[in-house]
C-alpha cells in the first residue's frame, strides 16, 4: 500500500469502528447473533488499526515522556488489554458463531469480564479518539483548501450541543453503574427506536472525546 492511500485507510478504518461502537453497545436491541459477528468485525477492525499504526510499538520505549504521552500511552495500553479481553470473553459467552468450542465453563466470570470490558471499552476507545484528536484535524485540514469561520463556530456549536447531550445521556442511561458494576445488567427500552440508542452513545462517545482532547491540550499549554 502506498504511503498516500494510507491515511484515508486509516480514517476508514476508525471511522468503521466508531460506527461499530454503538451498535454493539445496543446488544439486546440487535439480536445475539448480529451481536457476536459484528464484534468479529469489531475485533478484526481492532487489529488492522494496530497493523496500520505498528510505529506506535517501535516508539514506545524511544524519547522522552510529557505528562500528555505518558496519558496516552497509558490510555492506549489498557484500551489494548480491554479489546483483548472483550473477544476472549465474548467467544466464552458465544451462542451462535463459536459454540463449536464448547467454551461454556466460567460463563458468569465471562459475562462479568465482558460487561465491563465493553463500557470501559466505550469510554478508553473515546478518549483514544480525544487524545490523538489534533492529528486528525490536522489531516482533515490539510485535504480542504477553505477556511470558513462560520463553519468553524458551526461545527464548535454543534460539539458543545452534542457534549451536553452526552451528558444527559451518561446519566439517563445510567452507564456510570455498569462501569463500577453497580449494575451487572443492563436493561433497555425495547420500545424505543435504535436510532435514539445510537444518537444517545454517540453522544457519550463524543463526551469522552472531547475531555480528551482538551485535556491535553490543556496540559500541553501548562508546560509550554
Amino acid at each position: 500500500m502506498s504511503r498516500q492511500n494510507r491515511p484515508a485507510l486509516k480514517m476508514a478504518v476508525d471511522g468503521a469502528m466508531v460506527i461499530l461502537l454503538p451498535l454493539l453497545m445496543a446488544y439486546s436491541l440487535l439480536g445475539e447473533a448480529a451481536h457476536e459477528w459484528l464484534g468479529i468485525a469489531m475485533s478484526a477492525l481492532f487489529i488492522l488499526h494496530h497493523v496500520l499504526n505498528r510505529r506506535w510499538y517501535r516508539g514506545l520505549c524511544k524519547g522522552r515522556y510529557s505528562t500528555v504521552r505518558t496519558l496516552g500511552a497509558a490510555t492506549d495500553l489498557l484500551l489494548l488489554a480491554d479489546m483483548i479481553a472483550l473477544p476472549v470473553s465474548g467467544v466464552m459467552m458465544s451462542r451462535h458463531v463459536f459454540t463449536f468450542l464448547n467454551a461454556g465453563s466460567g460463563m458468569a466470570l465471562a459475562r462479568t469480564i465482558h460487561l465491563l470490558a465493553s463500557y470501559w471499552g466505550l469510554v478508553l476507545m473515546s478518549l483514544h479518539a480525544g487524545l490523538h484528536g489534533g492529528a486528525v484535524m490536522a489531516m482533515l485540514r490539510k485535504g480542504s483548501n477553505s477556511k470558513s469561520a462560520a463553519r468553524t463556530m458551526a461545527l464548535r456549536t454543534f460539539t458543545v450541543l452534542l457534549g451536553l447531550w452526552g451528558i444527559f445521556a451518561f446519566l439517563r442511561r445510567e452507564i456510570g453503574s455498569y462501569l463500577f458494576l453497580r449494575n451487572q445488567f443492563v436493561f433497555l427500552d425495547f420500545s424505543q427506536p435504535l436510532l435514539f440508542f445510537v444518537i444517545d452513545y454517540i453522544s457519550v462517545m463524543a463526551l469522552f472525546a472531547m475531555a480528551g482532547h482538551y485535556s491535553a491540550k490543556l496540559l500541553k499549554r501548562q508546560h509550554s
